[in-house]
């Protein structure tokens, strides 16, 4: 119940301060992809839109974490655990899970969850009061504890039938979904079985069983949907096994470079096979390996900005900036726009230096941040760098506070924001975000 309850605590966070600062506040390890948040994006379209909700505005965030996890917070932010990707054994089965958190965003149970939580929590305090009455009346001390742990015990069973509840409706509105988008859930149900297998072989449960209960009522009535489906059996819509396979791959990559060889023998020569070892290669510090089978995978698919995005990254940070350079230009030509390709080039101008590539590097900057809520942290420190050097030291300092806030540093927030109300001009549009971070940056009482 506790993760339950933190889950909801992440959900009103993100509400007020957005969805990467409360991920952050609450520890949560989010990474940001291009290719991983597009493709999980490209493939939810459909499945979002028979929810009936607009896919423009819901985001996807990828958890660097290694459970089995998946939830929404913050209405319509849907984080997803690296773990889950790698356990899913096809893109059918990672589907079935995201559309399932789908109907909790479609269900409104993020809302009522947290007034489910309120009225547990009155229950409790209720219950403890009058057990104290009680108590005091009697001259009894343990009937006040009696009925504190009784309060205690209708709360958890409230919770845990409220979320049971919650969950099964969350099933049957991910499987209307899948349905009227054409994709089959066969994935829904292997993915349910093998987790209800890992239950009963590790009684203390997955991350995933924890926070999305396991019943036999649940498990039957899945079930009995596949039976049903004319779909079952079917193939994906086009594209979307490779997506799946390259991300995994990628993660794989990333997250276990030690176990690539195994995951993808000499044997495999596929793309998906390829991607892994070069991004593995990168990982172990195998710089020339890495950078060569980028290679490879370039010249096997010239406008894949991905792999062009591979090359820039290996470069970057091997101190290679002018090298990285023309790669997140042609990546950025294949993906006009896209933010997380044009801050490692605003690296690349910033280190350059001059007054030119600077204000150049500032422009790319501001095009990464037009939604500050989902802006990394390090495009802030950045355009405090470039703002800097170019002399623009009021808007070096809005930078900066926007920076401390989104780590969760108020007191320099609140530093950074005087220095910016002093130095812009007033009523500038610096100087009115310096005052909403002023606000922002304020303490508030426990």
């Amino acid at each position: 119940m506790g993760r339950i309850i933190r889950i909801l605590v992440v959900a009103l966070a993100t509400v007020i301060v957005g969805p990467l600062a409360a991920a952050q506040a609450q520890r949560i390890p989010v990474v940001r992809d291009a290719e991983i948040e597009t493709s999980i994006h490209k493939m939810l379209t459909p499945i979002f839109r028979a929810a009936g909700l607009n896919p423009g505005a819901v985001s996807i965030f990828l958890v660097n974490d290694d459970d089995v996890n998946a939830f929404v917070a913050g209405g319509q932010n849907i984080f997803v655990y690296a773990g889950l990707i790698l356990e899913a054994r096809s893109a059918d089965e990672l589907l079935a899970v995201l559309a399932h958190e789908t109907g909790h965003i479609a269900g409104g149970h993020l809302v009522r969850g947290s007034e489910q939580m309120e009225r547990s929590r009155l229950i409790a305090t209720i219950g403890s009061l009058l057990g104290a009455a009680a108590g005091a009346a009697a001259g009894r001390g343990d009937a006040a504890m009696a009925g504190a742990v009784t309060a205690q015990d209708m709360v958890r069973q409230n919770m845990v039938n409220f979320t049971r509840g919650i969950e099964s409706s969350a099933d049957q509105a991910g499987l209307r979904f899948l349905a009227q988008a054409g994709i089959p859930a066969d994935g829904m149900l292997s993915f349910l079985k093998r987790m209800q297998d890992a239950e009963l072989a590790h009684p203390t449960g997955s991350e995933y069983t924890r926070t999305h209960p396991l019943t036999a009522d649940r498990i039957e009535a899945v079930q009995d949907a596949v039976d049903k489906s004319p779909l079952r059996g079917g193939a994906m819509p086009p594209g979307y096994d490779d997506m799946f396979a390259r991300m995994r791959a990628k993660l794989f990559g990333f997250t276990q470079p030690q176990a690539v060889a195994r995951v993808y023998p000499p044997s495999d020569t596929s793309i998906p096979a390829q991607y892994a070892r070069a991004v593995a290669a990168y990982r172990n510090n195998y710089f020339p390996d890495a950078l060569g089978r980028t290679d490879a995978l370039i010249k096997a698919e010239p406008r894949n900005p991905y792999f062009l995005e591979l090359r820039g990254q290996i470069l970057l940070e091997t101190g290679r900036l002018t090298e990285a350079r023309p790669y997140y230009e042609r990546a950025l030509a294949l993906l006009p726009g896209e933010p997380l390709l044009l801050i490692p080039l605003a690296q690349t101008k910033i280190d350059r230096g001059s007054d030119a590539e600077l204000r150049s590097a500032i422009r790319d900057l501001q095009r990464a941040s037009v939604d500050p809520e989902k802006t990394p942290p390090i495009v802030w420190r950045l355009l405090g760098t470039a703002y800097g050097k170019v002399g623009d030291m009021g808007n070096a300092a809005l930078a900066l506070a926007e920076d401390n806030l989104a780590r969760g540093d108020k007191p320099n927030a609140r530093a950074q924001v005087d220095r910016a109300l002093q130095l812009l001009p007033r009523g500038s549009p610096g100087w009115r975000r310096a005052q909403d971070l002023q606000r922002q940056a304020e303490d508030k009482p426990g």
